[in-house]
C-alpha cells in the first residue's frame, strides 16, 4: 500500500520525480545544518574563542563515527527502494524491521566506542592544551546521546527509500527550532557553555527520533513497524551489510583521515582552528544540494532498477547531474564573494576572519567538481554497487591527501598549501570517476549512458 507522502519514481516525468524528492531533502538538510550552525554561533559569540575552536575541531571525529552508520543506512535504503520498485512489499517490511533491530545493536556499540575513545581522538588531533578540556566534554556528551541520531537517520532512510522525503524534513524543522531555543536557554540562562550546546543537540536529536519512530508505527505505508514482526532476516541483513559496508568504510576512513588533517590545521593555533571551524560550517551549505540530489539519484535508481527499467534509471542520473550542478554553482558564487562577512557571523575576531576567508576562497570554487563524484557515486549505490566509488574516494580523499599533507608540511610551514589538500583530492577523485570508472565500464558493456552499468550492478 502506498500513501500520499510517497513518490513512485518508476512513473511520471523524471525531472519532476527527482526535484519533488530532492527539495524536501535539501530543505531538511539546511535546517539540520542550521541548528549545527546555531551551536557554533552561540559558542562563538557568547562563550569564547577557545570553546568555538573546541566545538568546531571535533567534527572529523563525529563524522568518522556517524559515517560508519550512514553506510549501513544507505544499504538498507537501497534494499528497501529496490523491493519497493518491484512491488515486493513483504520484502520491504522484512528489510525495515531487520534494519531497526540492527540499529539498536549498533547504537549501543557506537555509544560505548565513542565515549570510551574520546580522549584518544582529541589527543590524536594535536589539539592545543587549552582547548582539550572543552573538546573532550563536548564529544563525551555528544556520543552519550548518539543513539538518537542513529535512529533518526535510519528512520529517515526508510521513509526516503519509498520516496517520502517530506516527513523527515518536517521532523528536522521541529528539531532545529528546539535546538535554537535550548542553546540560548542553556548557554545564556544557565551558563552551561560547551556542555549546554552539546545537551541541546542530543535532546533535539532525540525529539526528531521520537517523531520519525512514531510515524513508522502509525503509518499506513508498507514501511509500517509492527511489534510482532521485529525479526532479524539474516539474508537481508547480509545484503544490507554488503551494500552498506563499502560506503560506511569510505566515510569512516575519510573521517579518520580528516582527524589528521585537523591536526595539521591545529598546528597553526586557536585562531586558525576557529577560521577552519567557521569555513567548515559555511562550506556545508555548498555540500547540501549535491548530497541531497545524490540521495535522490540513489532512490531513483534503486526503484527503477527494481522495476527493471535501466534506461529510465540512466536518464535520472543525467537529470540529477544537471540539477546538482546548477544549484551548487548558484550557492558557490555568493559564498566566495561574501566570504569575510560569512566568517564574521560566527566569529568577528580579525585573525579568525582572515583565516576563514582564505579557506573559503581557496576551496569553495573547486568544490563544484564534487557534483560529479556525489551524483555518480549515489547512482551506483542505488544499483547496489558501492565498491568502485568507495575505492576511488578512499584513494583520493585519504591516501593521496595524507601523502600530500605530509610532503607539504615538510617543505612549507604555512597554512596555504595545507588548505589545498581538500581541493586537490576532490579534483583527482572527480577525474578518476568520470574519465576512468564510467568510460571503462561503458566500453565493456554498452553505449547507453550509465544505464547498463547500473543494471549489471543490481542485486
Amino acid at each position: 500500500m502506498k500513501n500520499k507522502h510517497e513518490i513512485d519514481m518508476t512513473q511520471g516525468k523524471i525531472s519532476t520525480c527527482v526535484i519533488a524528492f530532492a527539495i524536501p531533502l535539501l530543505l531538511g538538510s539546511l535546517f539540520q545544518q542550521f541548528y549545527n550552525m546555531v551551536d557554533t554561533w552561540v559558542v562563538g559569540n557568547f562563550v569564547g574563542n577557545l570553546a568555538f575552536s573546541a566545538v568546531g575541531s571535533v567534527g572529523p571525529v563525529i563524522n568518522m563515527i556517524i559515517g560508519l552508520f550512514t553506510g549501513f543506512s544507505t544499504g538498507a535504503s537501497v534494499i528497501i527502494s529496490q523491493r519497493y520498485g518491484a512491488s515486493d512489499y513483504d520484502g520491504v517490511s522484512r528489510a525495515v524491521h531487520t534494519s531497526m533491530i540492527a540499529t539498536l545493536i549498533l547504537s549501543i556499540i557506537f555509544t560505548l566506542f565513542g565515549v570510551g575513545l574520546t580522549p584518544f581522538f582529541v589527543s590524536l588531533m594535536n589539539t592545543p592544551s587549552d582547548v582539550v578540556p572543552e573538546s573532550i566534554s563536548y564529544l563525551s556528551i555528544y556520543f552519550s546521546g548518539v543513539s538518537g541520531l542513529l535512529f533518526y537517520n535510519m528512520g529517515a532512510a526508510i521513509l526516503r527509500a519509498v520516496g517520502d522525503s517530506q516527513r523527515p524534513f518536517y521532523y528536522l524543522v521541529v528539531a532545529a527550532f528546539l535546538n535554537v531555543v535550548l542553546d540560548l536557554v542553556f548557554v545564556l540562562n544557565f551558563n552551561m557553555g560547551v556542555d549546554g550546546v552539546a545537551y541541546s543537540t542530543i535532546i533535539s536529536q532525540f525529539i526528531s527520533t521520537a517523531l520519525v519512530i512514531i510515524e513508522l508505527f502509525k503509518t499506513d505505508s508498507v514501511v509500517k513497524l509492527r511489534w510482532n514482526q521485529f525479526k532479524l532476516d539474516k539474508d537481508l541483513l547480509k545484503k544490507i551489510i554488503r551494500i552498506g559496508t563499502p560506503t560506511g568504510l569510505q566515510m569512516a576512513v575519510t573521517g579518520f583521515s580528516n582527524i589528521f588533517v585537523q591536526g595539521y590545521v591545529n598546528h597553526f593555533g586557536a585562531d586558525c582552528m576557529s577560521g577552519w571551524t567557521a569555513y567548515s560550517k559555511i562550506d556545508q551549505l555548498l555540500w547540501l544540494p549535491m548530497q541531497s540530489v545524490a540521495l535522490s539519484a540513489t532512490t531513483f535508481v534503486g526503484q527503477n532498477l527494481g522495476n527493471n527499467d535501466a534506461k529510465r534509471a540512466s536518464e535520472g542520473v543525467k537529470v540529477s547531474l544537471y540539477l546538482s550542478l546548477a544549484v551548487t554553482i548558484f550557492f558557490a558564487i555568493p559564498l566566495v564573494i561574501y566570504a569575510p562577512e560569512s566568517v564574521s557571523f560566527f566569529n568577528n575576531k580579525e585573525e579568525v576572519v582572515a583565516f576563514g576567508t582564505l579557506f573559503m576562497r581557496v576551496m569553495t570554487p573547486l568544490c563544484v567538481v564534487n557534483v560529479f563524484t556525489q551524483v555518480y557515486a549515489g547512482a551506483l549505490r542505488g544499483a547496489g554497487n558501492a565498491k568502485a566509488p568507495t575505492f576511488i574516494m578512499i584513494m583520493s580523499y585519504v591516501v593521496f591527501r595524507q601523502i600530500y599533507l605530509f610532503v607539504c608540511s615538510k617543505i612549507w610551514d604555512s597554512i596555504i598549501p595545507i588548505s589545498f589538500a581538500y581541493p586537490v583530492g576532490w579534483v583527482l577523485c572527480a577525474i578518476v570517476i568520470v574519465n576512468i570508472l564510467l568510460k571503462n565500464l561503458l566500453n565493456k558493456m554498452s553505449p547507453v549512458y550509465t544505464g547498463d552499468i547500473l543494471f549489471n550492478a543490481r542485486i
